[in-house]
């Protein structure tokens, strides 16, 4: 390793992101170096970009890391190891995609397998530098290897698909249930991965028609319905008459997580993943009086949701469907307006050497 400087993104603040050059990161002990390949474009990312920093530490330091002032960005990355240490179980030239959360291994939630709720929880590219730039040193614990054969631009999105994954999970959705995912967006679309990965379950989806949907139905959803005020009878026709077990509301639309409590069966579940620009207002009478269970997800548990991620993709369908462009660094803020203002169908990855 003998770079001393490198390109990265740098969040200074609201619509205020900086392709600069900046020293290299060195690795520290339990950490790899990896030079990255592909970065993401969240949806948080776009969030800080248009109304932050709210989640980013650059006017106060975050309570684990430490760090304050200017960030850089990119908590999706991949790429090839440039070092490691050789009881980390990686070599330089392998491949490798990150979780980018650290967990502490102690703490009580740790110990019930619940790494993503550990008291001293941390993310690259949202507490402290990330992987939107040449190199970034990450802890081992948090990478998987990428199988072979996969294209990089696909194994890209690992983190996310991760995040479905552990939404499925958290939705307790089991075996004949019938379920429904408000939106078909790109989280969404990782939600419904994630479903039928882990059941057989007989799935609707609902958005607006166009696109989207229809990658729906090529991604195994059994019915798609359009939003309206009739919304719950229709799902209940397709469902043949029957209301749905478990409601996943993924698109943080105004009203949704509401139409999901009335559109679930007595005794259901609900699961909150979409977050709404608003407060949401919700029935607590009719959430009370028919026993529903409103269950949220947050990230993901790297052990048990980081390698089925990439087995998936590794299946070749959802990546050609879901990645929409690479671009280099420079157009990183054009991107997070487009994201912001909802005009992109899938995702967008950055190519840190492409110039």
């Amino acid at each position: 390793m003998t770079e001393t400087t490198m390109r990265a993104a740098v969040y200074h603040g609201d619509h205020d992101i900086r392709i600069a050059d900046v020293p290299a990161p060195r690795r520290r002990e339990g950490e790899v170096l990896i030079r990255v390949l592909r970065s993401g474009v969240c949806g948080t990312d776009a969030t800080e970009w248009s109304v932050g920093p709210k989640i980013f530490p650059v006017n106060t330091p975050h309570r684990v890391t430490g760090h304050t002032g200017p960030m850089i960005l990119g908590h999706e990355f991949v790429g090839e190891v440039v070092e490691a240490d050789a009881e980390s179980g990686f070599a330089a030239g392998d491949r490798v995609a990150s979780g980018a959360g650290v967990w502490c291994g102690e703490c009580a939630r740790c110990v019930e397998g619940r790494t993503n709720m550990c008291d001293r929880y941390w993310t690259y590219g949202l507490s402290t530098d990330g992987g939107m730039a040449e190199l970034v040193a990450a802890a081992a614990e948090t990478l998987e290897r990428i199988p072979d054969g996969l294209p990089i631009d696909h194994a890209a999105l690992a983190q996310p698909l991760a995040v479905g994954i552990h939404a499925a999970r958290r939705s307790g959705a089991k075996d004949t249930d019938r379920v429904v995912v408000i939106g078909a967006g790109a989280i969404a679309s990782f939600v419904l991965a994630g479903l039928k990965h882990l059941v057989d379950a007989e799935i609707a989806v609902v958005d607006f028609p166009g696109p989207k949907l229809d990658r729906a139905l090529r991604f195994g959803a059994d019915h798609v319905l359009a939003p309206g005020e009739t919304l719950a009878d229709d799902v209940s026709a397709a469902f043949g008459g029957r209301k749905p077990d478990v409601v996943i509301e993924a698109s943080g639309a105004p009203g949704q997580l509401s139409a999901a409590i009335a559109m679930v069966r007595d005794g259901g579940r609900v699961l909150a993943v979409g977050l709404p620009k608003t407060k949401p207002e919700i029935d607590v009478h009719s959430f009370v009086f028919r026993e529903i269970s409103l269950e949220s997800s947050l990230a993901h548990v790297c052990s048990t949701d980081l390698g089925p991620a990439l087995e998936i993709l590794a299946e070749g369908v959802l990546g050609p469907e879901l990645v929409e462009r690479v671009v280099p660094l420079e157009r990183l803020g054009d991107e997070l307006e487009n994201l912001a203002a909802g005009r992109l169908e899938g995702k967008i990855l950055v190519d840190p050497a492409l110039t």
